[in-house]
């Protein structure tokens, strides 16, 4: 079934045409000249257009220049008096696909729309494809550590071996836990030991894009669905089927997208912004927040039909507090892949530096050791770590606001307790500004005026 415009000036020609593509169970609409058909293409696009050559006005040759100017990959078809072959032939040096004479054979017609839509359909899924690959290309350009977690703990064990049971599933998943705890190394653990390994894994960043963009990314958008919006453009959902599609801090989601969630997660179809043709996608839905989603709910901001869509299966991830065990193996794991991207030698840890290591409070988590290390491996000398190249962890806060001594003015006062405030923040997020910024009750824009007036960038 296709969406397809018959442009003819001929009223009982346009109704027996029609008739027989209704017949097929093609969507049809229908112009007696080109500013009809133009206006009809402005509406709703068509994927594929039958036009007359000679139209009252200007022709349907002229049609067919203003539509591939549009939108070159817009199939045409021309209709043509016999003895107009020359005409049919510049037709297609314009880009028609194909030319059919008149008196025309309604079974030749038909025929022929089906190959075009065929054409069309094959060339959709090939660029889909294509599409799907250079997304993935970028996404192994990136260093995911290889999906590999690292962690004998207790607690990791029982991580996974709750991954190992809902591996084999297409359940939603929850994944919850502090910023750098490494929610997306367990989302990427859980795709690839599942029947969709073979399958794309697409990530999205909730927090991290405006609503109307985000609506965009995943879902996709028609060409003219917006300013800017000048080709049709496949969203994440779609990149995804068949695969995994990962949801990142999924609480920062507006009500609006929210909705949308939902229908895909209970539908299985949406539409692309600006479209009216309902897509429908085989994707497994991981999520991932840091926040309480259970108290978002009571709060009204998220959606409580949407939390029980997604908490189908939770998984909570512990703090790096809370399994110090594992410091010394992922300080190990990290100076052996720090050295070999940087291309210098092995680097070890003194015993005093893996003292400073283990009784450090690590509010950012993996993040914050791996960035602390790579610190640490530059400002080192020779092979060793040692306790001195850890001092800026003993310096930076981990608990309380620093007073100012004696009796300073009050807006130097606030100053340092706004700077220690907007410390511990940025620590607790890993280092992630949006994070902080929520966190502090403030716009990103505000933290980064912040963190440049107190020299923290």
């Amino acid at each position: 079934m296709g969406r397809i415009l018959v442009v003819e000036d001929n009223k009982a020609l346009q109704e027996a045409i029609v008739e027989v593509l209704e017949g097929e169970r093609h969507h049809v609409q229908t112009a007696a000249s080109v500013e009809e058909a133009i206006a009809q293409v402005e509406y709703n696009t068509p994927e594929l257009v039958l036009t007359d050559l000679r139209l009252p006005g200007r022709s349907g040759l002229d049609l067919l220049r203003d539509l591939k100017g549009r939108d070159p990959f817009m199939e045409v078809v021309v209709l043509t008096a016999y003895g107009s072959v020359e005409t049919a032939v510049e037709a297609m040096q314009a880009g028609a696909f194909d030319f059919l004479t008149k008196p025309i054979r309604m079974d030749h017609l038909a025929a022929k729309v089906a190959q075009v839509l065929q054409v069309r359909a094959d060339r959709s899924a090939l660029l889909k494809e294509r599409e799907r690959r250079r997304y993935l290309e970028r996404e192994v350009g990136e260093s995911f550590n290889e999906g590999q977690i690292i962690g004998r703990s207790h607690l990791m064990q029982q991580v996974y071996a709750t991954i190992e049971k809902v591996a084999q599933s297409n359940s939603s998943v929850l994944i919850t836990g502090d910023s750098g705890t490494g929610k997306e190394l367990v989302a990427r653990a859980i795709h690839m030991r599942g029947p969709r390994r073979d399958g794309p894994f697409i990530r999205v960043h909730c927090a991290a894009l405006a609503e109307g963009v985000l609506e965009s990314e995943l879902f996709g958008h028609e060409r003219g669905a917006f300013t800017g919006a000048v080709r049709q453009r496949r969203g994440r959902f779609e990149l995804a089927d068949g695969g995994a599609l990962f949801l990142d801090e999924i609480a920062d989601l507006s009500p609006v997208i929210q909705v949308k969630l939902l229908r895909v997660l209970q539908e299985r179809e949406f539409e692309r912004v600006g479209g009216e043709e309902t897509m429908r996608v085989n994707t497994r839905v991981l999520a991932a927040t840091n926040r309480d989603l259970d108290a978002e709910v009571k709060n009204g901001r998220f959606r409580e039909d949407l939390f029980y869509r997604l908490y189908v299966i939770p998984i909570h991830l512990p703090t790096l507090r809370e399994r110090a065990d594992d410091i010394p193996l992922l300080a190990e794991h990290f100076l052996a892949k720090l050295c070999a991207e940087m291309q210098r030698e092995p680097v070890t840890l003194s015993k005093e530096a893996f003292s400073v290591l283990a009784h450090y409070g690590w509010p950012g988590n993996v993040r914050e050791l791996e960035n602390a290390l790579e610190r640490a491996i530059v400002l080192c000398e020779g092979g060793c770590v040692h306790e001195s190249d850890l001092a800026f962890l003993r310096t930076r806060p981990s608990s309380g606001i620093p007073l100012p001594a004696g009796l300073p003015a009050l807006n130097e006062a606030l100053g340092i307790f706004e700077r220690g405030l907007i410390e511990r923040a940025m620590e607790r997020a890993g280092g992630v500004k949006t994070e902080a910024a929520r966190l502090l009750g403030i716009k990103a824009s505000s933290l980064y005026y912040k963190l440049e007036k107190y020299g923290l960038l």
